[in-house]
C-alpha cells in the first residue's frame, strides 16, 4: 500500500480522529449515565464536613431520688486552628490570650495554650477549648476587643457539676476527653430511638467509677451539623443541623445520706487515729480505709465509702498533671485508688464466721463443744506456740463465747481440726471470697485464699516471694482466724455477712438500680428503661444448728464481755440490736489493720456495714466505733463525733 498518497493519509487521519470522538462520548455517557449519582455523592462529601456537637451526660440519681451528679453550663474559651494560620503574629496572640486569662481568674500558661492546640487527635474543623468555667469578665473583655483576638471563640458548654461535693467520688468516678487509645476500641452505644451516640477526637467520655462502666447508658447523641467548606477545607456555611440529645438517666442503691457519713466517720476517725500508739506502742499510720453498706436482701449497695478520696469536679474542668501527682500520695496512699473493691487484706478474726460455718456443717463440733483456753495453743513437732491476742486466757469456751470474745484458741484448735483438708476454703469459696464479686464498678480485686496446692504451686513460679511452698499445720491454724494464707476485699467481706445475715443467699452486688429516659423523674414508671434485677451467684448451707449458734456468738459482740461493747455504748440496741465482728490483722512493721463485719436489726436484716481501716489499730477501737456511726444514720439515732482512740478488744 502506498501510504505516501495525500488522500490515503488523510483518510487515516480522520479514522483516528472519529475513534478519539467515539471514546470521548461513550465515556462522557458512561459518567453522565451509570456514574452520575455517585460522583454526585463524592462531590457533596468533598463540599461539606460533618461536625459533631456533645451532648449533655445523663444525670444520677441515689436510691431516694435525689440528684448527685448532674450537667451545668460552662463558659469555654477556644481557639480555631484554622483561622489561627492567618494570624501574623501568632506567639503574640497566644501570650496576649494568657494574659486576659490569668488576669481574670483562669490562669494558664503559654505553654499550657501551646500543648492543647498541638495535640494530634483533635478535629481539624473543631475549635480547640484553651480554658473551661471562665468569667463573664473574660467573655466582656475578649467581646470587646475581638478585633484583637482573631481566631479566638468562646461558647457556652454542658459540663458535669457534682452537688454533693466529694461524696461517693470513688462509686461515680469521673469524666475527662478521650484518648486516641480508648477512640479506636470504644463501642459506641444507641439512644432509646436506636441512634447511635459516635465519638470524635475530643469527646467527653466516663473514665472511672460508674461513669466508665455505664458510658454506653449515660452518653448522649451528639448533635451533628453539615458544615460546608471551601478547597481549604474552611467553614463557609451550614447545610443541615441535627441537635443533641441528653443521655439516659440512672439511678443507683447508693443513699446519698448514709455514703456521706460514712465517709465523714472514717475520715474524722483516721484523723484521731493518726500518729497515735496503739497498745503495744506501735504508732499508727491510719493512710486510708474503707466502709460498705450492703442490702443484705438483694445486694444493693447503698454506700461504698474509701479514703483518701478526690473531687472528681477538678476532673471535668480538666486536672493539671501536678494536682493528678498530689492526688497519688495523700497522707502517703492515693487517693484514686477505691480501697471497697481493690484493697486486699487480711480479714483477721472477722472470718471466723466462716470457719466457724465449714466446723459446724461438716459435724466436727456442735454448739456445746468446749476447749479450755489456756491462752496458748500448740502444734507441730518442734512445737509451735500460737497465742490469743495479749495473751488472754478464757477458760471454757464453746464456739458461741468463742465469737463473742473473739478466742484465737478456739479458732486454732478448730483449723488444727481440719488441717489436711479444704473444708475452709471450700466454705470462703462458698461465702464468695477468692473470687471477684463482679460489682459493675471497674478496677475489682479477686483477693486469695490458698490451698495446700496453690501453696505449692506459687512456689514454684515465684521462688524469691513464696520460698516454702510446704504447707503446714500453722498455716491452717492462722488460716482459721484469717492470717497468712488469706486476703479479701472489703466488699468481699461485706457479701460474705449479707449472705449469714439473709440465710445463705449470696448476691452479685450492684451500685445500679434503673436506667431512667433522659430528663427523667424517679418517680413515673414510664421513665424506667431497665432495672438491674438482683443476681444470685450462690448459696451457703445455713440450717438452724449452723446458723443459730453462729448468730448468737455475733450477737453477743457488741453488748456484754464482747469484743465492741465499747464502740456501742449509748447506742439503743433494744431499738435497732447489731450482730457483728471484730478483727484485727496483724502486718509486719506497721500498726495493725482494723476491720468490723455487721448487720441489723438482727432478727430482720436490712443493712449490712463492714469498715477497714489500714494501720489503725484493734477492730473495737477503730473500725467498731466508725461502723456505730454509720448505724446511727441508718437506725435514725442520735449522732456522736469521733472521740480519742479508746481501750477496747485487742481484737
Amino acid at each position: 500500500m502506498d501510504t505516501t498518497s495525500p488522500r490515503l493519509r488523510m483518510s487515516l487521519l480522520g479514522v483516528v480522529v472519529a475513534a478519539c470522538f467515539i471514546a470521548l462520548f461513550a465515556r462522557l455517557w458512561y459518567l453522565q449515565a451509570l456514574e452520575a449519582p455517585e460522583l454526585a455523592v463524592q462531590a457533596t462529601a468533598n463540599r461539606t464536613r460533618t461536625v459533631a456537637t456533645e451532648a449533655p451526660r445523663g444525670r444520677i440519681f441515689d436510691l431516694k431520688g435525689r440528684v448527685i451528679v448532674d450537667n451545668r453550663t460552662s463558659l469555654i474559651v477556644s481557639i480555631d486552628r484554622n483561622e489561627l494560620k492567618k494570624v501574623k503574629d501568632r506567639d503574640d496572640l497566644i501570650a496576649r490570650l494568657a494574659d486576659v486569662l490569668t488576669a481574670n481568674g483562669a490562669p494558664i500558661k503559654i505553654s499550657t495554650i501551646e500543648r492543647r492546640l498541638a495535640e494530634k487527635n483533635a478535629d481539624q474543623l473543631q475549635a480547640v477549648p484553651i480554658a473551661t468555667d471562665v468569667t463573664e469578665e473574660v467573655i466582656h473583655r475578649l467581646s470587646e476587643y475581638a478585633e484583637d483576638f482573631p481566631s479566638v471563640t468562646y461558647e457556652r458548654k454542658t459540663v458535669r457539676v457534682y452537688p454533693y461535693g466529694t461524696a461517693a467520688s470513688n462509686v461515680l468516678g469521673y469524666t475527662g476527653r478521650i484518648t486516641a487509645e480508648i477512640l479506636k476500641k470504644i463501642e459506641p452505644g444507641t439512644d432509646p430511638d436506636g441512634v447511635e451516640k459516635t465519638y470524635q477526637p475530643d469527646s467527653i467520655v466516663g473514665m472511672a467509677g460508674i461513669e466508665s462502666t455505664y458510658e454506653k447508658e449515660l452518653r448522649g447523641t451528639p448533635g451533628i451539623e453539615l458544615v460546608q467548606v471551601d478547597s481549604k477545607n474552611r467553614p463557609v456555611g451550614t447545610e443541615s443541623y441535627q441537635p443533641p440529645k441528653s443521655g439516659n438517666d440512672i439511678q443507683l442503691h447508693i443513699d446519698i445520706e448514709v455514703q456521706m457519713r460514712a465517709e465523714q466517720a472514717l475520715v474524722e476517725r483516721l484523723d484521731v487515729l493518726r500518729g497515735t500508739s496503739q497498745r503495744d506502742g506501735t504508732v499508727r499510720g491510719a493512710p486510708a480505709g474503707s466502709v460498705v453498706v450492703l442490702d443484705p436482701r438483694d445486694g444493693g449497695v447503698v454506700a461504698l465509702a474509701s479514703a483518701p478520696s478526690y473531687d472528681p469536679q477538678e476532673f471535668a474542668a480538666g486536672i493539671s498533671q501536678e494536682r493528678y501527682n498530689q492526688l497519688q500520695n495523700v497522707n502517703g496512699a492515693s487517693a484514686l485508688i477505691d480501697r471497697s473493691i481493690t484493697g486486699q487484706y487480711a480479714p483477721g478474726s472477722t472470718f471466723k464466721l466462716v470457719t466457724a460455718a465449714a466446723a459446724l456443717s461438716n459435724g466436727l463440733i456442735d454448739a456445746n463443744s468446749s476447749i479450755y483456753d489456756d491462752g496458748v495453743y500448740r502444734v507441730g513437732n518442734p512445737v509451735q506456740e500460737f497465742t490469743n491476742a495479749g495473751k488472754e486466757k478464757y477458760g471454757n469456751v464453746n464456739v458461741v463465747r468463742g465469737l463473742t470474745v473473739s478466742s484465737d484458741v478456739y479458732f486454732y484448735w478448730l483449723g488444727d481440726r481440719m488441717d489436711g483438708t479444704t473444708l475452709i476454703q471450700d466454705a470462703a469459696t462458698a461465702f464468695g471470697f477468692d473470687k471477684r464479686t463482679g460489682i459493675d464498678l471497674p478496677n475489682e480485686s479477686a483477693g486469695y485464699v490458698l490451698t495446700k496446692a496453690e501453696k505449692k504451686a506459687l512456689s514454684n513460679k515465684y521462688p524469691d516471694a513464696y520460698p516454702n511452698g510446704d504447707w503446714y499445720t500453722g498455716d491452717n491454724v492462722q488460716l482459721a482466724i484469717g492470717q497468712n494464707v488469706i486476703v479479701v476485699t472489703p466488699l468481699q467481706l461485706a457479701r460474705a455477712y449479707a449472705a449469714f445475715a439473709n440465710g445463705g443467699t449470696v448476691y452479685q452486688p450492684h451500685v445500679v438500680w434503673k436506667i431512667l429516659r433522659p430528663n427523667s423523674t424517679t418517680t413515673d414508671p414510664a421513665d424506667v428503661l431497665r432495672v438491674i434485677e438482683p443476681v444470685v451467684t450462690g448459696t451457703v448451707s445455713l440450717p438452724p444448728d449452723v446458723r443459730g449458734p453462729i448468730a448468737s456468738g455475733l450477737e453477743g459482740v457488741t453488748s456484754g464481755l464482747g469484743t465492741a461493747t465499747s464502740a456501742f455504748v449509748g447506742f439503743d440496741q433494744q431499738a435497732f440490736p447489731i450482730v457483728g465482728k471484730t478483727g484485727t490483722a496483724q502486718v509486719d512493721g506497721k500498726a495493725d489493720t482494723s476491720l468490723f463485719a455487721s448487720y441489723g436489726p438482727a432478727l430482720s436484716p436490712k443493712w449490712v456495714v463492714t469498715a477497714v481501716m489500714e494501720e489503725s489499730g484493734f477492730g473495737a477501737e477503730a473500725s467498731g466505733e466508725v461502723t456505730r456511726r454509720v448505724y446511727e444514720v441508718i437506725a435514725n439515732q442520735a449522732l456522736t463525733g469521733a472521740g480519742t482512740a479508746t481501750n477496747g478488744s485487742m481484737d
